[in-house]
């Protein structure tokens, strides 16, 4: 299957089709991982608990910033 990359606002972007996305059972506003392989794309839905973990790493680190920043010296 091809897809062609095409212009969406200042970005560039491809549609994935709708079949596709179904047999992955990925649907609009998901998030997905992007990696690059060896010359290659690769897209994965985004892993709920590393999200979270990343969510709850960013607040722990605002909260405690200029802790942090002493311990970092």
């Amino acid at each position: 299957m091809n897809v062609t990359i095409r212009k969406i606002g200042n970005s560039e972007g491809i549609i994935i089709p709708k079949e596709v996305l179904n047999r992955l059972g990925l649907k609009a506003g998901d998030t997905l991982e992007i990696a690059e392989t060896n010359g290659a794309i690769e897209l994965r839905p985004e892993q709920a608990d590393l999200a979270e973990q990343l969510k709850a790493a960013r607040i722990g680190m605002e909260k405690y910033r200029v802790a942090l920043r002493e311990l970092a010296k």
